[in-house]
């Protein structure tokens, strides 16, 4: 009953900032590449915590599996089912492969989904954050340290995740000043767009924040802006491409 509770929260909080997820979280092609190579060669892919379909291999036939409605009726796929990553209505060895994009925070019990996937398939790629990796982003030191507490108590390391695959690769995605996909750190050079409601109703740690912690946070954030403050601080990114923040991708099974 409570793994159920829970996995209809999980639902219904992308019920909820699902709407419009697409128009802030435009795949990245170079995150798109690298996960399109860890996949290269599975004709039948089943996508776990789905969304609306990021980085799904053109080529192949994919399975889309989500919890939320909201997120499925914005996927443009043609097979989708609505379940959890810890209980997915497929046989074994159903698919040469099964991926997971920044979805396993999300689930109920991390170990049953991650066995669930190499139940149904011979091939994992699943894309995740390290909390234990440093630097963190300037805007949890700085402005929102609740985020630490939140992400910290949500995310999983990354060596459990890839202990629990029996992953042969764990690859490193620096995250680009340009990064497209508007995750949490993808403004880490562009800190005037945290300010837009919308950019920060795409994720789900400033969804699941009370307005009471993050609209003053984002006020010393635009009065820093304004005042040059930010710039002064943080002179020493403006000049970098691509910055590690400790997303990986872990690749297990076949080859």
């Amino acid at each position: 009953m409570e793994q159920k509770s829970a996995q209809g929260r999980t639902a219904a909080a992308y019920d909820r900032i699902g709407v419009g997820y697409k128009k802030a979280r435009r795949p990245d092609p170079r995150l798109a590449a690298l996960i399109g190579r860890a996949l290269d060669g599975a004709r039948t892919v089943v996508n776990v915590g789905a969304g609306t379909g990021s980085y799904e291999p053109p080529e192949a036939e994919v399975t889309a599996v989500d919890p939320s409605q909201v997120m499925l009726d914005q996927h443009a796929g043609p097979r989708k089912v609505k379940a959890g990553a810890e209980a997915l209505p497929f046989a074994d060895g159903a698919f040469d492969a099964a991926m997971a994009v920044l979805t396993v925070h999300h689930w109920t019990d991390l170990h049953r989904g991650l066995a669930e996937l190499r139940r149904v398939s011979r091939r994992q790629a699943v894309f995740t954050w390290d909390p234990e990796h440093r630097p963190e982003l300037w805007l949890v030191d700085e402005y929102l340290p609740e985020i630490r507490e939140l992400d910290r108590g949500r995310f999983t390391a990354v060596a459990e995740v890839a202990e629990a695959l029996d992953a042969h690769t764990v690859l490193t995605f620096p995250i680009p000043h340009d990064f497209t996909d508007g995750l949490q750190t993808a403004y880490w050079r562009r800190p005037e767009a945290y300010l837009d409601p919308a950019v920060r109703a795409a994720s789900s740690t400033f969804a699941t924040l009370p307005p009471s912690v993050v609209e003053p946070a984002m006020e010393r954030l635009r009065a820093d802006l304004e005042s040059g403050a930010w710039h002064r601080r943080h002179a020493h990114l403006l000049e970098q491409r691509n910055v590690d923040y400790g997303y990986r991708l872990v690749v297990a099974g076949e080859a």
